[in-house]
């Protein structure tokens, strides 16, 4: 339950700047890891799809524990934590080049821990929104962290690139690790979150079974896992080959790339803003299919053309690409985050990210496999028409029967509560 208005609205702020701060760090280490990667130690397209793919690998192997985990710690110390051994692994880069002894093995390790961090992180912080906020306002606040994130990823990437070709890639990822600190600190502040406890858990293994099964099972949720999962397997091809083909196949130079990687950032401020909009317009699962057909049409421009015709296509088609599944994004959290019950939330959340965010090292690691043997540009067009996935999965589901999709939650309710006749767990 939210807490007074006041208050709440004070620890949601302190909340969402913690969030902000490290999130400007990570939107310049996003530029200046591959980059160092790609300068300082010549990568290779496979060990560049490695050391994306390593990013997310954490997902496959504690993404559905992460939620049991989350739900038994105190939260806020499980993001300190967090926060402290990322800062701890991006700072061992600098550390280790500075004796010379960096590689690229090491650099997958600093991506493996980061991951790991990341999920525990990211499954406590989507859990925490809904203690500090109210049902009502649940969508505007997820669209307000969405266009806070893509007004990161629009300054973050410019402002690495540059610190980059100023200082060289190994010092600007200090700035990173400064971000995770200082992020650490604001979330000292915040309370815990309070939730009732019982005497005895029950086995890990049977809470993440019920989790999953409430998902998978469920008729609008688990389409929407579904939908997210396609989106994050192209977005981790993306991750994994644009600055291999920015760099390497367009030949552009650092300050450049940053740019052009900000047009991430400038199609999730698009998607995160006009969310709202397009959603009262449509209505929610209406937004969803649109959203899917737009993000695959931005994914299809992305590799076309040469020169610096190559680059205003890159641009754009990132553009549109991030503004299709931002929304895609903002509306299925905020449907989990009002339909999952209270107890059931940061396995629900854990369940879809296990699955949609596990999706994003395989892609890294498939395109990376396409791209040595082919090139960057024909494989992120193969993945650009296996984006088609994300709208024709909710087509194929009940989700092209609504307008909103809330709607088949008041039709459960009408034949009785969905729990019973979605979840069919703990017994």
């Amino acid at each position: 339950m939210a807490v007074g208005s006041a208050r709440g609205a004070s620890v949601f702020w302190r909340w969402w700047t913690a969030g902000t701060t490290s999130a400007v760090g990570s939107a310049v280490g996003a530029v200046a890891l591959p980059l160092t990667a790609l300068t300082v130690l010549d990568a290779s397209a496979f060990e560049m799809g490695m050391i994306a793919a390593a990013g997310y690998a954490a997902w496959i192997v504690i993404g559905l524990p992460a939620g049991v985990i989350v739900q038994r710690l105190p939260m806020r110390r499980v993001q300190i934590g967090a926060d402290l051994a990322r800062a701890a692994a991006v700072i061992s880069i600098p550390l280790t080049w500075w004796l010379d002894r960096l590689t690229v093995a090491q650099l997958v390790i600093v991506a493996l821990v980061i991951g790991f961090a990341n999920v525990i992180f990211d499954v406590a912080n989507s859990t925490f929104l809904p203690s500090i906020v109210s049902k009502e306002q649940l969508q505007s606040r997820n669209s307000l962290t969405s266009g806070t994130q893509a007004t990161t990823q629009l300054g973050g990437p410019s402002v690495g690139g540059l610190i980059v070709q100023a200082l060289g890639a190994v010092p600007t990822l200090l700035v990173d690790a400064a971000s995770y600190v200082v992020s650490a600190l604001l979330l000292r502040t915040l309370p815990e979150r309070r939730t009732e406890a019982p005497d005895r858990w029950p086995p890990m293994r049977a809470m993440i079974r019920e989790g999953w099964r409430f998902v998978v099972h469920h008729p609008v949720m688990g389409p929407c896992m579904w939908a997210a999962t396609a989106a994050n397997t192209v977005c981790g091809a993306q991750q994994a080959l644009y600055a291999l083909y920015l760099v390497r196949e367009l030949h552009a130079e650092p300050g450049l790339v940053g740019l052009l990687l900000a047009a991430d950032g400038v199609g999730t401020l698009i998607g995160a803003a006009s969310t709202n909009r397009v959603t009262a317009r449509l209505g929610t699962a209406r937004a969803l299919i649109v959203a899917g057909f737009v993000s695959v049409a931005g994914a299809l421009v992305i590799p076309l053309g040469t020169g610096w015709q190559a680059f205003v296509a890159f641009a754009v088609g990132n553009a549109v690409f991030s503004a299709g599944v931002v929304v895609i994004s903002v509306v299925t959290r905020t449907y989990r985050q009002i339909v999952s019950p209270p107890e059931l939330l940061p396995r629900v959340m854990a369940t879809v990210r296990f699955v949609s965010w596990g999706a994003i090292p395989i892609g890294g690691l498939i395109a990376g496999v396409i791209a040595g043997a082919l090139s960057g540009r024909v494989t992120l067009m193969i993945f650009a028409v296996a984006a088609a996935c994300m709208p024709l999965v909710l087509l194929a589901s009940p989700v092209r029967h609504l307008r909103d999709l809330t709607d088949h939650q008041r039709d459960d309710e009408s034949a009785g509560p969905p729990t019973d006749r979605v979840a069919g767990v703990r017994g």
